[in-house]
């Protein structure tokens, strides 16, 4: 069943509705075949393919594919050779310090100063040694216009901060904006418009298992995000398949490659299956919290989850900040200073993290890898400790984490730009010995 989503703006598109649900889709009625996969003559003309997400042999529960009846297949493509991203980096090169780290907003340039699109204008932030998990600041100032973009090493979650996306799939169309949130799955083609003339966003890669829902243990059958919000688009397809070439680029063992395409490679008429693209609005999250005494961790706030081999602890988890009324007594309710096994890497997508008073401005981002020691401000400390309580609703704000089992490597891009704060540290120097023996 198509829904059409409960964002702030209006939406061109309707989707379909259910994380990890098996779907169906057809832009022409009578393009599907009934029974089977691959019949000897597909209908109208199509050609049958299959995108694998997993091994053939994985569980059932775990194995992900889906299967497009398109124009024309994917191998209909000329030669790669190789193509230069500056901004996107894989090799690790700065030793990675034990300090905590913050960068004040990367502005998006001008049009006429530097054009970008959404592939040109991704910089990595971190990145780590085995590239299992990597931050990139995507900024935009110019659609994507001819071109279409593939990662065959890793899924993308993209957290728009400034500026609507519009992210056409081989799959269909999924509209995106600020406190959304975009999947696309390793191997899906896809190309993206701006519908604002700038755009900033920050796109986590994961090339380990594909993110899902937390496990919810005593929580119960509801909670954090529901199933039922995820949406993936209806099956969409371009000029009937044949006009419009591309260049396609490909990111392919950490290196970008360009092949020219004759045709639009958004020419799938009608697909079915598991391995999909998606969007969800986090506004739609179901925040839960302490309703007597102290904070919770952090982990009650998990959007979503890319497990690792050991179990609890992730490859990455997907956290966020929502606004949110926090009623605990006699607590101090910003988060506690505190060190992680886990690599933190957070952003703020609207206004106020409460937890910093001055310094973290949305578009911002900072880094504290695992055994950092970080926590409140002194100004944000001195506040909480002395206000008075009472309910009290934590509006308009959303801030985001990507907690990792590993650590987090800043690239020598971001190390070196202008938006590193460098007194970063002394927003907890003002913080006074009250020691009462």
């Amino acid at each position: 069943m198509a829904s059409t989503g409960a964002s702030q703006w209006a939406s061109m598109h309707s989707y379909l509705s259910g994380f990890g649900n098996f779907h169906q889709s057809e832009a022409l009625a009578g393009s599907l075949p009934v029974g089977q996969n691959s019949p000897q003559r597909p209908p109208r003309g199509l050609y049958a393919e299959l995108l694998s997400g997993s091994a053939f042999t994985a569980p059932r529960a775990s194995n992900l594919r889906t299967w497009m009846y398109r124009v024309r297949p994917s191998v209909q493509v000329g030669a790669y050779q190789p193509w230069p991203h500056a901004g996107w980096q894989n090799e690790v090169l700065t030793p990675v310090s034990p300090n905590p780290l913050r960068w004040r907003p990367w502005p998006v340039p001008s049009v006429e100063d530097e054009p970008l699109d959404f592939v040109s204008g991704l910089q990595t932030l971190v990145t780590q040694a085995d590239q299992a998990t990597s931050v990139h600041l995507m900024r935009a100032n110019q659609s994507m216009q001819g071109r279409a973009f593939v990662n065959a090493d890793g899924d993308l979650l993209i957290l728009p901060q400034q500026g609507r996306l519009q992210i056409t799939t081989e799959l269909g169309v999924l509209d995106v904006a600020p406190w959304e949130l975009a999947v696309i799955p390793r191997g899906m083609v896809f190309k993206v418009t701006l519908l604002d003339a700038t755009a900033r966003a920050f796109v986590c890669e994961t090339q380990g298992a594909p993110w899902r829902l937390p496990e919810l243990g005593p929580i119960g059958s509801n909670g954090l995000a529901q199933p039922r919000d995820f949406e993936v688009p209806v099956a969409a397809f371009e000029g009937e398949g044949r006009a419009e070439p591309h260049e396609l680029i490909k990111k392919f063992g950490g290196r970008f490659w360009l092949a020219p395409c004759g045709h639009s490679p958004f020419n799938v008429v009608a697909w079915h299956g598991n391995l999909v693209p998606y969007r969800y609005d986090l506004r739609r999250f179901m925040t839960l919290g302490s309703v007597s005494v102290d904070h919770p961790d952090p982990s009650i706030f998990t959007v979503l989850t890319s497990p690792s081999d050991t179990a609890g602890v992730a490859l990455c988890d997907l956290v966020v900040f929502p606004p949110r009324w926090m009623v605990a007594e006699n607590t101090f309710r910003p988060p506690w200073f505190h060190r992680n096994v886990m690599s933190e890497f957070m952003g703020l997508i609207e206004g106020q993290y409460d937890a910093k008073s001055d310094g973290f401005a949305p578009g911002g981002f900072s880094l504290h890898n695992a055994m950092v020691p970080h926590g409140p401000d002194a100004q944000a400390h001195a506040q909480a400790t002395q206000a008075t309580l009472g309910p009290q609703l934590l509006g308009g704000s959303l801030a985001f984490m990507l907690e990792t089992r590993h650590r987090f490597i800043p690239t020598d891009l971001a190390m070196a730009h202008s938006q590193l704060d460098v007194h970063y540290a002394d927003c907890w120097a003002p913080l006074k010995d009250v020691f009462l023996p």
